[in-house]
């Protein structure tokens, strides 16, 4: 999971959002709308970077569509000091 971690917030140019979006979620889940207007970005984007994390087992849906509110997965919050690592070395 940590080399996951580490490909999905540092390896590819969308990981600092990536970022942003993980640490409001670890605050409370919320839906892709939510996550867009909280931290400024466009929809589109943030759904693309869901599904990013979606697809590599680090949040997960509940919920259908455009109402699905994301959460971080049980590996992703016993992991989530490898998260803090990372958001600190890339800062």
């Amino acid at each position: 999971m940590e080399g996951v971690l580490w490909y999905v917030l540092t390896g590819t140019r969308g990981g600092a959002n990536r970022a942003r979006i993980l640490q409001t979620i670890e605050a409370r889940p919320r839906n892709a709308n939510q996550l867009a207007e909280e931290l400024d970005l466009d929809y589109k984007t943030v759904r693309h970077h869901l599904d990013v994390l979606t697809d590599n087992g680090v949040v997960e849906k509940s919920g259908d569509d455009y109402g699905a509110v994301y959460l971080l997965t049980d590996r992703t919050r016993h992991h989530w000091d490898t998260i803090e690592e990372i958001i600190a070395e890339v800062d």
